[in-house]
Formats: C-alpha cells, structure tokens, sequence
C-alpha cells in the first residue's frame, strides 16, 4: 500500500503531460513533498524530474500518432534548451530548496497570465515559423531561456515550452503542447542526471511515478484532442492548473523570506 501515493499521483502527473503538454513537474513536486511524503524539497525535484522526463517521452508518442508533433521544433527546443537546463540546474542546487519552490510558484502565476492574455489577443499560424535549417534567434534564445528556467526549478518545463513554442514559431497550442514533449523529457533528463550526481533521486519512488504515469498519459492525450477543436479551453485549463497550484504553494512556503537570525 505504501506505493498507492506515488502510482496515484504518477496518474494525474501524466494525465497533465497528456492534456496541455505541461504541468507535469508543477505537479510532481508537491505531490511528491505532499501526499508522497519526501522531507527534502531537492531530493523531490531531483526525482520529480526523472519520473517526469520518462512520462513525457511515452506521452509524446501518443501526440506524434494523431499528428500533433513538429519534429523539426522539438529537435531544436530539445538541443539548445538542454544546455540551459544544465546550468540552471547547477543553479537551483545551490539555493534553499524552501525559497527555490517559492519563487517557483511566483513564475507559475506570471506564466498563467501570459497564457489567458495571450488566447485573446494572439494568432497563430497553422504551420511553425523559424525552425528552418537555420532557426531563427528568436527561436534559439526562447529556448535557451526555458531551458536555464526549467533547470532552475527542477522541472520538465512544458508550462514554459508550451507558450515559449506559441510565442517562438506561432504554431497552435495543440501543435505546442504535443512538439513541446521531446523538450519536456529532454530537460526533465538532464536535470535528473545533475541531481542524480548529487544522490538527489529516489529511484523506487521515481519507478512507481512512471508507472501510474503510463496509465494517466493516455487518458490526457486522448482527451486534449477531444478539445483541440473548441477555441480556448485549453488555454483555460492549462492557465487553471497552474493558479491553482500555484497558490497552494504560496501558502506552504511563505515564510521562505522571512528574515533568519
């Protein structure tokens, strides 16, 4: 029974990659901390990473299958975003795993915003801009700066890939949310691997994350399709998530500033 919390959490942990492509590390870490039960907040990062990393590269096979995948994108995301995510997450291991959740939850709320005020103002192309043979600097420096930030925080990175992709190359969220999967398992990868270095993983409990993730993932990607059609309620739930997270973590830290001896 002391597995039933990670595989349930792992559930919805891929049921969220499946749907909006993010939040999957959103989530890890405080389900881990939370209803798993790990005490140290950077050995939950570390092994929230792993789990989610595996979660997003079985969930993007399922997103490749119905079409939702610009390879060319992913790739270039993925290559230039993983040497951000090392040295952001050379970063984060420094810095007091209390305040480092903190500031986490302040870029969720910044992060949601963007999304609801950006479905309402913003057209997309029906094909990605700048991912040519040569990307564009646009491209290049978008995720560059999502990488540093998703190695930063200890997290896959698709609630900043998604609209990172959208603001980069124009292309739909459904688009965004199945190509911004290779980056999300590629940075999660590469944070797992510099926190591994530091003993910083639970791996049995990381198994039992991918585990429940298997399961969850299907269910998410099968339904984000089912909504692909209807004009911003991805948008809606992707930004609803993160609030709603987000504020929780708010709550359970906000002392992480207060002033020490």
């Amino acid at each position: 029974m002391s597995a039933l919390p990670a595989l349930l959490s792992g559930s919805g942990v891929g049921f969220t990659l499946g749907l909006i492509g993010g939040g999957g590390s959103i989530l890890a870490t405080p389900l881990l901390l939370y209803v798993v039960g790990i005490a140290q907040p950077h050995l939950a990062i570390g092994t929230g990473a792993l789990a989610v990393a595996a979660n997003a590269f079985l969930t993007l096979a399922g997103h490749a299958k119905a079409g939702n995948v610009r390879w060319r994108c992913a790739a270039m995301f993925a290559l230039v975003g993983i040497l951000g995510a090392l040295v952001g997450s050379s970063l984060g291991k420094a810095v007091d795993g209390q305040r480092l959740l903190f500031l986490f939850a302040l870029l969720m709320v910044v992060v949601g915003v963007h999304m609801l005020r950006g479905r309402r103002s913003q057209t997309v192309a029906c094909e990605p801009i700048g991912c040519g043979p040569v990307p564009s600097g646009k491209v290049v420096a978008v995720a560059f700066a999502v990488g540093v930030l998703s190695g930063f925080f200890g997290i896959g990175g698709g609630f900043l890939i998604v609209p990172g992709l959208v603001f980069a190359t124009g292309m739909p969220l459904i688009m965004a949310v199945g190509t911004s999967l290779l980056a999300v398992g590629a940075f999660g990868l590469a944070t797992a691997l510099n926190y591994a270095l530091s003993g910083m993983v639970d791996w049995v409990v990381a198994g039992e994350f991918i585990a429940g993730g298997l399961f969850g993932g299907v269910l998410g990607m099968r339904l984000a399709n089912r909504l692909a059609g209807f004009k911003g309620v991805l948008d809606t739930v992707f930004a609803t998530v993160i609030f709603g997270v987000a504020g929780y973590m708010l709550d359970r830290n906000a002392g992480a500033f207060a002033a020490t001896p």
